[in-house]
């Protein structure tokens, strides 16, 4: 008897190990299924409350049967108190063995193990991309709310940049409430509900992340990137400010005063913008393209908290709103959080549409600004194409022949042989609408803005007359893709790409096809965009010059 009773013990010790490892398999299990299935956010806690009320009493039973004198008395009845005790302890070990192996699995082979989607029913999966291009594992899914969420995996580092692109800048305003997408680019960060001014940077940055914004003529962003782990903590103050945001009088005159000074900063004190925001405003005579994004002075001093608030619920609206996640996260949990956070925002009538059309310019245009200036500046700006426009990318691949780099055309011809320029740069306008191809120049304090814009025209008149070389395409096409390829090669790249081309081309599935986009564009393309565009009565002339008879400062 002594040896059964030695064994019976040892059964109770097996059943207690039994109990923790299951409860070990059945913790994990929990934490599987919630990056795929929607469950209650109690199921969790009453789960461990199960399983640690479940553990005495699995105890007590085993007790009971094994130790206790009603326990060996029932097996004296039956007179089978070996086989009992022995098929009792083979039983044991047989659980015991197959739990051992569950774990192996599970610690060394986790991502072998399934992802149960399939144990809850309309669990959102996403919709994987249709191209062949496209990278399998990018899924997106839209809430009943209207809002877009795409989500690109990358799991080489523990995490996560999340882009929130807000179709709302300069194009939607109107004379009146001129910046004000700018202005809740701003407003945006100062908390919401009661929480304190500046409470969700506090929060983003006890959770180990960092946050920044831009405001365009056509989008606003907000850029989040933070650890995986504060993951759940990044959707909850993401809701609370795009359903909550604090619009009070005495917030709003903060960061009125607070504009301001940016803008006397930026603009007022910056002979650069100052000029380009003339140049740009000159250029378009009907579009609302025509508008500052920081505003003009007399409409950021006059925004009603009525303006403020019909803008918010127009605009900030999910269904006017596009979200993008890169990381180390997975689609299952991503479409969870923001089921949970995001989707109870309520969705709002669409924004009126942009309607008007720049109509054709009719002939060039001319602009000077007077000003305390040590160089003349010149501008030129020629109407071009909207981003999805086929005709952009020729465009970008000439602008780069022209001005990237210091052998580029413009840059050897003005600032290196003729030494008429300081510097010559370029940029394009993609947006929704048809925006301008932008050349700016810095000349020498005696600089002759006259003489410099002849030479930029001829340059650019032989270019639509005779083309450019099969070198200068290959090696324009050489740059932009590796600055494609360098882009997608961190999880900022990924998300500020797809949302550039979710947003802009309608699709973020087309950004994948860039490379082939790319190949197929001729020099004869180049050519037959330059002769379209750069023509003078297609141009706007700016001039940022001192004012006559004062020294340059």
């Amino acid at each position: 008897m002594a040896l059964f009773a030695e064994l019976r013990r040892r059964n109770v010790l097996k059943v207690a190990l039994l109990y923790v490892a299951a409860s070990w398999l059945i913790v994990w299990f929990m934490s599987a299924i919630q990056e795929s299935v929607i469950v209650p956010v109690w199921t969790e806690a009453f789960i461990l409350f199960l399983l640690a009320v479940g553990f005495p009493v699995a105890l007590w039973f085993a007790w009971t049967y094994e130790i206790t004198p009603a326990g060996l008395k029932k097996a004296v009845d039956v007179d089978q108190t070996q086989s009992i005790v022995y098929k009792t302890g083979q039983k044991l070990n047989a659980a015991v063995a197959v739990l051992l192996v569950l774990g192996l699995l599970t610690v060394f082979g986790s991502r072998l193990m399934p992802k149960f989607e399939f144990l809850v029913p309309g669990v959102p999966e996403g919709d994987a991309p249709a191209s062949e291009k496209a990278p399998a594992d990018i899924r997106s899914l839209v809430l009943d709310n209207g809002l877009k969420i795409i989500v690109w995996p990358d799991h080489d580092i523990p995490n996560v940049a999340m882009y929130n692109l807000v179709r709302a800048g300069a194009r939607n305003e109107r004379p009146g409430i001129t910046g004000l997408s700018h202005f809740f680019e701003h407003m945006m960060f100062l908390g919401a509900g009661e929480e304190d001014p500046g409470a969700f940077d506090r929060i983003m940055e006890d959770a180990g992340g960092a946050n920044n914004a831009y405001t365009s003529a056509d989008i606003t962003v907000y850029q989040n990137w933070f650890p995986k782990t504060a993951l759940e903590t990044i959707f909850e103050i993401e809701a609370d400010r795009h359903e909550d945001l604090e619009l009070t009088p005495a917030t709003v005159e903060s960061e009125r005063e607070v504009v301001y000074s940016e803008r006397r900063s930026g603009v007022d004190n910056n002979n650069f913008w100052k000029l380009a925001e003339q140049v740009v405003a000159t250029a378009f005579i009907a579009h609302p393209y025509q508008f500052t994004v920081i505003g003009w002075p007399s409409d950021i001093g006059s925004w009603t908290l009525e303006d403020l608030e019909e803008y918010y619920r127009t605009y900030y609206a999910p269904n006017n709103r596009t979200i993008v996640m890169t990381g180390d996260v997975t689609p299952g949990e991503i479409f969870k959080l923001a089921k949970d956070y995001f989707e109870p925002i309520p969705a709002q009538d669409p924004p009126p549409p942009v309607r008007t059309v720049e109509p054709e310019q009719l002939g060039e245009r001319r602009i000077v600004v007077e000003a305390p200036a040590q160089t003349p500046l010149l501008h030129l700006a020629f109407h071009a194409d909207s981003a999805a426009d086929p005709a952009t990318l020729p465009m970008t691949l000439l602008l780069s022949i022209l001005t990237s780099g210091d052998s580029s055309r413009l840059h050897r011809l003005l600032v290196e042989e003729e030494g008429l320029a300081i510097s010559v740069g370029s940029y394009l306008d993609e947006g929704f609408d048809p925006g301008l191809a932008y050349f700016y120049l810095t000349l020498p304090p005696d600089g002759d803005p006259a003489a410099v814009e002849r030479r930029v025209l001829e340059e650019l008149t032989r270019v639509a007359a005779e083309g450019i070389s099969d070198a200068e395409l290959a090696k324009a096409r050489n740059i932009l893709l590796a600055d494609f390829w360098r882009g997608l090669a961190t999880i900022d790249g990924k998300a500020a790409a797809l949302g550039r081309f979710e947003v802009f081309h309608g699709n973020y599935e087309t950004l994948f096809d860039l490379p082939d986009t790319l190949a197929a564009v001729t020099a004869a393309d180049l050519q037959d965009v330059a002769a379209r565009v750069f023509r003078q009565r297609n141009m706007t002339v700016g001039v940022l010059r001192a004012p006559a008879g004062e020294p340059a400062e």
